[in-house]
């Protein structure tokens, strides 16, 4: 059987310029910016417990119905968008 050719690869280099490290503006995220982005995602999570365990109860939530869903998980997107910005 005939031998195959060897192909003769090139040493991998490291390219110098994606060593430099890129700078972010601005620095950390205050406190107060962590601590409401936390609060909005537990208020969500605390208003879907609240309607699920309470609603008989509490009228004004039980004529929402299906609006809580919406209230809920729209506290819980709004902390997690800001999540993006959180350095």
């Amino acid at each position: 059987m005939p031998k195959s050719k060897v192909r003769k690869k090139t040493d991998y280099t490291v390219n110098p310029a994606s060593r430099i490290p890129v700078k972010v503006k601005g620095g950390p995220s205050p406190v107060w910016y962590v601590t409401i982005m936390l609060g909005f995602m537990l208020a969500g999570l605390a208003w879907l417990l609240v309607y699920y365990l309470g609603s008989d109860h509490i009228e004004w939530m039980a004529n929402l119905n299906a609006w809580n869903f919406l209230i809920g998980f729209g506290l819980m997107v709004i902390g997690l968008i800001m999540t993006m910005r959180w350095r």
